[in-house]
């Protein structure tokens, strides 16, 4: 149990704001897992936001969330 199992929901620390900007993410949404959240956005649109849809998108944009989490906690730590 644990460790990081899924190598596409690493939190990249570069991103690529024009790419953000096209997609229309709210600022407060581009973050570290921003790239995620953009097809995740498309799976839901195209889909007309059903909830039995895009389950996989969600799952890894969340599991990256928690990832970066769980590094800013690490390095909190490490400052202590």
């Amino acid at each position: 149990m644990g460790g990081r199992n899924n190598p596409a929901a690493e939190p990249k620390a570069a991103q690529d704001v024009e790419a953000m900007a096209a997609a229309k993410l709210p600022l407060a949404y581009r973050d570290k897992c921003g790239h995620l959240l953009i097809d995740l956005n498309k799976c839901r649109r195209s889909n007309f936001y059903n909830p039995t849809h895009c389950g996989h998108e969600r799952h890894t944009y969340e599991e990256c969330e928690y990832y970066a989490w769980m590094d800013r906690v690490a390095k909190k730590k490490a400052q202590a």
